[in-house]
């Protein structure tokens, strides 16, 4: 396995620091500077957001160096207008207070930013790796312990690898199995 270079550490911790201001997770260790420890439980970071950035799914793999350089640069901004200092030992967004990492993806993702696509796509992206594990199979993701599918409530499914349900979710039961619905569940 090949070491990160600081470059490639700094891209990381930028874009772990991003995605935990999406959906926020607890720290993975007391040192964790990228997630703030803003949750309980584990958020986008520890649901694989990186690795969906990264991943050809998303389609800005290609950007992130760029991505996280303007975040960075973006962070720089906005500590120097609310006079925060940043620790020069990490990237300037993950040195932001979370609060103050929360108002700036707010204003970068908002109505009227030039760039606000872009945010709005890495904003999307860190809440499927949560909402949906979009990287990997939802099999896989429920046997690792996926945070985000089991604090959904998505279960494994029955031995035959399909999944039932036998409390519908509005309560009741809505209509009957049409009767030309094959055994695998598909419509005749």
């Amino acid at each position: 396995m090949q070491l990160e270079t600081d470059d490639e550490r700094a891209q990381t911790m930028t874009l772990e620091a991003f995605a935990d201001t999406i959906v926020p997770g607890e720290k993975r260790s007391p040192d964790d500077r990228a997630v703030a420890g803003a949750s309980e439980g584990g958020g986008a970071v520890a649901c694989g957001a990186v690795e969906l950035l990264r991943g050809p799914e998303g389609g800005l793999a290609p950007a992130l160096d760029n991505l996280a350089d303007a975040l960075n640069a973006h962070a720089e901004e906005y500590a120097a207008e609310r006079d925060i200092a940043l620790d020069g030992g990490v990237p300037p967004f993950v040195a932001l207070p979370f609060a103050d990492r929360t108002i700036l993806v707010s204003i970068l993702t908002g109505p009227g930013h030039p760039e606000k696509d872009l945010w709005v796509s890495m904003t999307m992206l860190s809440n499927m790796a949560y909402d949906t594990a979009a990287h990997i199979s939802t099999h896989d993701a429920l046997a690792a312990g996926h945070p985000g599918l089991l604090a959904l409530g998505i279960t494994l499914p029955d031995a035959d690898f399909l999944w039932r349900f036998p409390e519908h979710s509005y309560g009741i039961k809505l209509n009957d199995r049409h009767p030309d619905t094959t055994p695998s569940g598909s419509p005749a």
